[in-house]
C-alpha cells in the first residue's frame, strides 16, 4: 500500500497537470486528470499514441465514473457487481472529453480493484487517465523500473507498489454489444 504522503504527493501533481506512472490490477500505467488536456497529451506523445484511440479513465467507484457515462441504473448494477477486473465500453456523456473518447461515441471505463488506485481516487476526488506505461508497440511495464526504463524523467511522479493478479492488461468489453475488443488471454 502507498503512504499517505504519496497519496498527497500523488493527488498535487494531478490537480496541477502532472502525470504519474502507477501500479493497476495489471501493469503499471500512466495517469492524470482526464480533464486536463495538456496532461493528456502529454501522455499522448509519451506513449506515441494517436489521439482518436482514445484512453481509458479509472475510478474508485461508479459515482465518480457518473459524469462521464449514459447508462441506465440496470448496466451500472451489472458493471458493479462484476467480480473482476474489466474495463467497460459504455456511451459517453456530453462532458467526455475527445481527448478522452477519441473518435468514439463510446468511452472507457473501469472500477478499480487496486487498493492504491482505490486510495489515490478516493483523495482526489474524481477517475484519473489509465493507460498502460510502454511507448507504442512496446511491452507494458509490470514494475516502476520497468516504467523509469521507458520515460526517465518526463514522468512527473513515480509511484512504487505492486501490481495486481493479472498478468495481462485487463479485458474490455462493449456493454451495450458484449462484444470482446480485449480478453486476458
Amino acid at each position: 500500500m502507498l503512504s499517505k504522503f504519496h497519496i498527497i504527493k500523488a493527488v498535487h501533481i494531478i490537480k496541477n497537470n502532472g502525470v504519474i506512472a502507477y501500479p493497476t490490477e495489471s501493469v503499471y500505467g500512466l495517469g492524470c486528470d482526464p480533464l486536463s488536456e495538456w496532461a493528456v497529451n502529454k501522455i499522448l506523445q509519451l506513449k506515441h499514441r494517436p489521439v482518436e484511440k482514445g484512453l481509458i479513465i479509472i475510478a474508485a467507484n461508479i459515482s465518480q465514473l457518473l459524469p462521464y457515462i449514459d447508462i441506465c441504473p440496470q448496466d451500472i448494477k451489472e458493471i458493479t457487481d462484476y467480480a473482476s477486473p474489466m474495463t467497460w465500453l459504455v456511451n459517453k456523456s456530453k462532458l467526455t472529453p475527445v481527448w478522452i473518447s477519441g473518435e468514439h461515441h463510446k468511452v472507457a471505463i473501469r472500477i478499480s480493484q487496486h487498493p492504491d488506485v482505490i486510495s489515490l481516487c478516493n483523495k482526489l476526488g474524481h477517475p484519473i487517465v489509465s493507460t498502460s506505461a510502454n511507448p507504442a508497440k512496446l511491452t507494458p511495464a509490470s514494475n516502476v523500473i520497468q516504467a523509469r526504463r521507458y520515460f526517465s524523467e518526463s514522468i512527473d511522479l513515480y509511484l512504487s507498489g505492486a501490481t495486481g493478479q493479472l498478468k495481462k492488461p485487463t479485458p474490455i468489453t462493449d456493454l451495450e454489444t458484449r462484444q470482446v475488443i480485449r480478453s486476458s488471454q
